[in-house]
């Protein structure tokens, strides 16, 4: 079966970004039911048996494939900056494990939180220009919540009852500003006054109250048509741009 790996910083990133692709594959490919999903590939980290691997992670994970598998040095590329460099390891290890290990991975999606450094993409773009013309063939998916993955879950955030709506009009009051419409404006890591009701974090909080199944239902209930409209700013809809354009051709082709 093929495989999709998975490249994030947390494992709720990998929640978002293979739920929402799910979703994304079944809206726009006509005969895909979502059980079937799950008979066309799965998605995995770079060590198998692994739902997803964390950038965190990645030297460590080098370490062991060369370890077992005698997986060459790979040489810093000035070319890179540290995002591309492990973004160009990655694609490199990929590769050797398709050739040592015989694992049909088609894609990969890297999942970085820009956290005020848009540099990060642009690192990661260019990692992929550096792979485009590489075999096997693989299709290099990015996503990059701006400023954090927190900033998606508020454009999918919809209030579903009164004291939700409530919670919400205070919030917006205090920054005079929807939190929801433009969460791409909430730029503090603080966690203390005056500037934590900025954090991204801190609303997503307050509005879900800690609850990770309510959190969960922003991206996961959501109609996409609204998550591509409230997320312009915040790098989701690129990220479902990517997943149509980069991910489609290889499942819609498997009818």
């Amino acid at each position: 079966m093929i495989e999709f790996v998975v490249i994030v910083e947390s494992s709720a990133d990998a929640r978002t970004a293979t739920k929402l692709a799910d979703r994304v594959l079944v809206e726009k490919i006509d005969w895909l039911e979502p059980e079937m999903l799950q008979h066309l590939f799965h998605w995995s980290g770079l060590e198998a048996g692994t739902d997803n691997s964390c950038w965190k992670n990645i030297d460590d994970i080098t370490k062991r494939f060369s370890d077992q598998f005698k997986f060459p040095t790979i040489r810093s590329n000035g070319r890179f900056k540290t995002d591309g460099q492990s973004a160009n390891k990655i694609m490199k290890l990929i590769s050797f494990i398709q050739h040592k290990q015989k694992r049909d991975i088609k894609a990969v999606i890297f999942m970085r939180d820009l956290d005020n450094q848009p540099q990060r993409r642009e690192h990661i773009e260019q990692a992929r220009l550096e792979q485009i013309d590489q075999q096997p063939k693989l299709a290099i998916i990015i996503g990059t919540p701006d400023r954090m993955r927190e900033a998606w879950v508020l454009n999918g955030f919809i209030p579903s009852n009164q004291q939700e709506k409530q919670i919400l009009q205070e919030i917006t009051t205090e920054l005079t500003f929807n939190p929801c419409e433009e969460s791409h404006r909430l730029r503090s890591n603080s966690l203390t006054e005056p500037d934590r009701i900025r954090n991204p974090k801190v609303v997503v909080e307050k509005l879900t109250g800690g609850r990770m199944e309510r959190e969960q239902q922003c991206w996961e209930e959501t109609p996409l048509e609204y998550l591509r409209e409230k997320g312009v700013h915040t790098g989701l809809t690129a990220y479902i741009d990517e997943i149509e354009e980069r991910l489609i051709p290889i499942i819609g082709s498997a009818e």
